[in-house]
């Protein structure tokens, strides 16, 4: 029996199976993401094992999609000499107030000069100096020309002879005997539903934007730092599989030019920009350290204290500096250039005003994502992940991302040596096909109701508001905490009953506000959980101030138990290499 309302009846299941495309597909191993750690498992799985069918699918199209669609400037995780596995270990925990997976961290370390020199041998043009190695910005750092650097990947891809499903959204994973057997999927220009069956499945979605109200509005809603196409799709899979997911609490808020959200990094490392605020003075320096959080922290406090808006100066670089900063922006964030177009002046013309932005959660500059054993398997049996959805190992970047989806390709190929090839109906029965087919296409029968800009609008203003966004300075408490749970609740409901979408493009929309809702709920309750304030503004609990090793040097996990609609919370040893 199908219980999913008025759109899971029988006669709606009737009709969907007869308006629906159903294509059912088998193969060894599926990815569900073709972004940076996607593509290079994809990849690297390939290369290890020519016979092994491997499949992609992403939402998007590989070539532009993800994190890295409108390209990056440097690799920001590089070994430069001096530098080692151990060394960015040390910088990773200290960055990070002590408490990271350090086997985690350890394994990517190991791996990020390799990878690194893997992207180069694809066609990616490094900067190099006069001796012919790479330029380095910092100690970590190596400057790029990465405007095209999806299309390399993408090109990888399709030469290794991976297949790729563009343009297809993941809905859910298919859960056979206790172990992850396949993915439900759909096409975005057509009403085609995916039955996709596999030996192992490899997560690599990425993390979750658009939870929180963004700094810019109506229009301009999606020019943020994250790629809002990354929704968290492949953390709500997981959570209503029952994977256990960690550290969400760390959420990431990045610090950006105003407006155009820019990077910072690449004017702060890369040209020695002074940051000031508004009365000149060099504020950082009133701060007890200079890590990622603390740097965003500082910027709210000089706010708070009447002393903002605060500022990147660089007006002192010579005037054979502008043109080099203006590649450098074109690389990864034009919109950088046009700004400075628009207002009639050349970088060190003047000092451009910097911003926070909405909380994300992500795996790659924070820690939130799956709970996952040195070799990035899952709590799942059959379920890997790799990249913005691993949590516990943060600043991995686009290396470490490289390197997990490698360590994640090589666990899965050994892996599947142990698994029989089930047949497509063998792994999804009529039930549970009718169940999933009904929930992904319900919305599109409904005749009234609200859509998914409705919804998302409504979510932002619960999380900005009452769960720690950018009109409460990122404050959290318990009171407002809980009534955040009660209203998310509330709205989950309300979008199972009234969720109504036009066409496929808002089919996708609508999914995309199911799985940010679902990632929100847990979110709320990592926060309320650590009663300590561990990464200033990341997580500031205005109730507990101070941070607390001796109770709370642990990690935050949880599990959903989707047939009770219940969030568990679990805590984890905060120690290197403990899982159980």
């Amino acid at each position: 029996m199908i219980e999913t309302g008025a759109e899971g009846t029988r006669e709606c299941v009737e009709k969907l199976r007869s308006e629906v495309k159903i294509v059912r597909v088998n193969v060894d191993i599926v990815i569900v993401g073709g972004g940076t750690a996607g593509c290079f498992a994809a990849v690297s799985a390939k290369e290890a094992s020519p016979n092994t069918s491997v499949l992609v699918i992403e939402k998007a199209h590989i070539k532009r999609s993800g994190c890295l669609a409108s390209g990056v400037n440097a690799i920001n995780a590089y070994l430069n000499p001096g530098e080692t596995p151990q060394s960015y270990l040390e910088y990773v925990k200290r960055d990070s107030a002590g408490l990271v997976r350090e086997d985690l961290v350890l394994t990517i370390g190991q791996r990020l000069n390799r990878v690194t020199e893997k992207l180069e041998s694809w066609g990616l043009p490094f900067i190099k100096d006069e001796f012919g190695r790479y330029k380095a910005r910092g100690k970590r750092n190596v400057e790029i020309v990465g405007e095209a650097i999806k299309p390399i990947i993408a090109k990888a891809v399709e030469e290794s002879g991976v297949t790729v499903l563009n343009r297809t959204a993941a809905t859910n994973y298919i859960v056979k005997d206790g172990r992850v057997a396949g993915v439900f999927a759909f096409s975005a220009r057509e009403k085609t539903f995916y039955i996709i069956s596999s030996k192992a499945v490899i997560c690599a979605s990425g993390g979750a934007a658009g939870i929180y109200r963004p700094n810019n509005g109506s229009s301009a809603r999606h020019k943020m730092w994250y790629c809002p196409f990354n929704v968290g799709t492949g953390l709500a899979m997981g959570l209503r599989a029952g994977a256990e997911m960690t550290t969400f609490e760390m959420r990431f808020i990045a610090l950006r030019i105003k407006d155009v959200i820019s990077p910072t990094g690449t004017v702060a490392q890369g040209a020695s920009a002074r940051q000031i605020n508004a009365l000149g003075e060099a504020y950082q320096k009133r701060y007890e350290n200079n890590s990622t959080p603390v740097r965003t922290y500082a910027v709210v406090e000089e706010n708070k204290a009447g002393r903002g808006p605060c500022y990147l100066d660089f007006t002192h670089l010579p005037e054979s500096e502008n043109r080099r900063l203006k590649e450098a922006y074109l690389n990864m964030s034009p919109g950088m250039v046009l700004k400075w177009a628009d207002e009639e002046t050349e970088p060190n013309g003047k000092a451009v005003e910097v911003c926070t932005s909405e909380p994300y959660i992500v795996g790659g500059h924070g820690q939130a994502g799956y709970w996952v054993d040195e070799y990035r398997e899952s709590t799942v049996k059959g379920l890997f992940a790799a990249g913005d959805v691993a949590g516990g190992a943060p600043k991995k970047y686009v290396t470490g991302c490289f390197a997990e989806g490698e360590i994640a390709a090589q666990t899965a190929l050994e892996y599947i040596k142990m698994i029989k090839t089930n047949s497509e109906t063998e792994v999804c029965g009529d039930e549970n096909l009718d169940r999933e087919l009904a929930r992904v296409f319900g919305p599109l029968y409904r005749t009234a109701g609200a859509n998914p800009d409705e919804y998302e609008d409504r979510l932002q203003k619960i999380m900005d508001e009452y769960a720690g966004g950018i009109s409460t300075n990122y404050e959290l408490c318990e009171p407002k905490l809980i009534a955040a749970r009660k209203m998310l609740v509330l709205l989950q409901q309300d979008v199972e009953r009234r969720l109504m979408a036009r066409d496929l493009h808002e089919l996708v929309k609508a999914h995309e506000v199911i799985d940010r809702i679902l990632v929100a709920r847990v979110l709320v309750e990592h926060l309320l959980y650590r009663k300590e304030t561990r990464w200033r503004s990341y997580q500031e609990r205005a109730d507990y101030p101070g941070r607390d090793d001796q109770q709370w040097f642990k990690f935050v996990n949880s599990v959903y138990d989707s047939s009770k609609d219940l969030i568990k919370i679990i805590e984890r040893p905060g120690k290197a290499g403990v899982l159980s």
